[in-house]
């Protein structure tokens, strides 16, 4: 796909990196020359096919480019989060026994620079954090480019490894066959074309920014622009003017707690119910958030409010949810076109996918885009399918008539309290998220008499009075308590004290809570709070 983009639309646009407010832009024909130059550095510098190359680096063109020469040359691309600790970056290195790593902008270079073993050649992206041992610059110029054949499809392409909310992360192989039908498949569903403009933001080391963005524009032929910090994040997307726009929960959320403590709830309920007048802030929204021409908006990675959703539908933006795994290449189900009687589902079977449940109500799925298994791990591979070539996803769910998935939480969340009764945690927490003061809510349990919820605030709600809040969620309270069993009412809504974040991890580098490491952290001592809301942990 990118010989045939390089000889049809040599000087078409493809990647836009920001730098100093402006973009250094990249055809589809720069791409390819440098991805043959970066791919014979790779081979002059003794590297031999089908050893692993890793990339540890935030976001921007040349991730691409050097990902494109690890596909080239015949290797094997490891994507390692820039977030992540140096402990995992260690883990991840060692246990795929990496030869080399790409190294780009970070934030904490220091640490993250120490996991990365002596015997491991440095290459610099553009801007690196870490000393390498060969700058970008010198591996464009170290040798004549390369020429090679494309891949075998049953050849390695990549080991993405897992987020690692449950645990170490797991190596998940994807061959380019995999992959490769999931970024072409995903733009045959959303009816993608070379007109179509993204922006890549989410790290490139999930499986969903990498099967979506990434190799999705190498089958639509759409340009990719990138951001270049967080501070001008919003003005990186007002620029890019995206078609197709995807994020997390979380992001939807600190999006829409921006705009609400700019207008305020009352006043924006007010201006929006005035016909003209409520067109006009619409449209001042979309601007705002730089999606005026987003025709597509996507939300993965975790469950998002139905609340949500129906207030970015007032305001003129439809978000599908999809769903999806590392072992299915992200692309499970999807939700388009948004339907807003469907709110609160992830959408239908992919293109060529089937699902099924098991006796327990696990959700099983087959596509041409699943994992070749789990690397070095065997028995686990062997764990996650069945005899019929299903992957066992650890979701539970139901599909209603018209084929539309529903996710009601995972096998591995549902515990059991001290009467021996088991609770899903999925619907409280659904329900809880709908309150206008809780950010993120995680209800935990095992071994207590009773769920406890353990949520963090908005920002906006840190600020207001303390009783205000204590009501606010006293009353969120007693409502969950009467509209759930007996053993699943919660004992108590504990507000945490320290922010919850991918540094302190309690979050993974997508945002998503660690539940068990919340767990562990609040409660290993078996305490249960009851009958109360807690302001603040420290406060008893």
């Amino acid at each position: 796909m990118l010989d045939h983009w390089a000889e049809a639309h040599p000087d078409r646009i493809f990647l836009r990196q920001p730098e100093n407010g402006r973009y250094r832009d990249l055809s589809w024909k720069q791409v390819r020359d440098q991805t043959r130059q970066i791919a014979a550095a790779l081979r002059h510098l003794g590297l031999v096919p089908g050893e692993r190359v890793a990339v540890l680096a935030k976001n921007c063109a040349e991730w691409f480019v050097a990902d494109l020469a690890i596909m080239l040359g015949g290797y094997v691309s490891v994507p390692v989060y820039p977030t992540a600790n140096a402990e995992t970056i260690g883990y991840i290195l060692e246990h795929s026994e990496v030869r080399a790593v790409f190294i780009g902008k970070l934030d904490r270079p220091n640490r993250q620079g120490r996991a990365i073993g002596k015997d491991i050649l440095r290459l610099g992206l553009p801007n690196t954090s870490v000393p390498p041992d060969h700058s970008w610059g010198g591996l464009l110029e170290m040798a004549e480019p390369l020429i090679a054949a494309p891949p075998d499809p049953s050849a390695t392409m990549t080991i993405v490894y897992t987020s690692g909310s449950t645990g170490r992360p797991k190596g998940v192989i994807h061959t380019f066959a995999s992959l490769c039908w999931a970024g072409e498949t995903i733009g045959e569903d959303l009816a993608a074309t070379p007109e179509d403009r993204t922006v890549s933001y989410l790290p490139l080391a999930h499986i969903t920014e990498r099967a979506y963005i990434e190799v999705g524009s190498f089958y639509s032929g759409n340009s990719v622009a990138f951001v270049e910090s967080i501070d001008s994040f919003v003005a990186d997307v007002q620029r890019a003017r995206p078609t197709m726009f995807i994020s997390v929960p979380r992001l939807w959320a600190l999006f829409r707690e921006r705009i609400l403590r700019s207008l305020g709830p009352r006043k924006l309920d007010l201006l929006l119910a005035v016909p003209r007048v409520g067109d006009f802030i619409r449209g001042r929204i979309r601007d705002g958030l730089g999606l005026r021409h987003a025709r597509v908006l996507g939300c993965g990675s975790a469950p998002i409010s139905p609340e949500i959703i129906e207030w970015y539908e007032r305001v003129g933006l439809n978000i599908s949810e999809g769903w999806g795994m590392t072992e299915n290449a992200a692309y499970g189900t999807i939700q388009h076109p948004f339907r807003a009687d469907k709110i609160g589902s992830v959408g239908r079977a992919a293109i060529g996918a089937k699902l099924k449940f098991s006796d327990n109500g696990e959700l099983l799925y087959r596509s041409p885009g699943l994992m070749s298994g789990y690397y070095k791990q065997p028995a686990e591979t062997a764990e996650a399918m069945t005899a019929d070539g299903f992957l066992r996803t650890g979701d539970l769910g139901h599909v209603d008539d018209d084929g539309y998935l529903f996710i009601s939480g995972r096998v591995k969340d549902i515990f059991k309290t001290a009467k021996g009764l088991y609770v899903s945690p999925l619907p409280i927490e659904s329900d809880l998220a709908r309150v206008d003061p809780i950010d993120l809510v995680c209800v935990v349990g095992s071994g207590l008499p009773q769920p406890v919820a353990l949520v963090q605030l908005t920002q906006a709600a840190r600020s207001e009075p303390r009783e205000r809040i204590r009501a606010s969620l006293q009353t969120a309270l007693d409502e969950i308590n009467t509209a759930v069993t007996h053993h699943e009412r919660l004992d108590a809504i504990v507000v945490a004290v320290e922010p919850w974040t991918v540094e302190n991890g309690a979050l993974t580098p997508t945002l998503k809570i660690k539940r068990h490491t919340l767990e562990r952290r609040y409660f290993e001592s078996g305490v249960s709070i009851r009958g109360a809301v807690v302001l603040w942990q420290d406060e008893g």
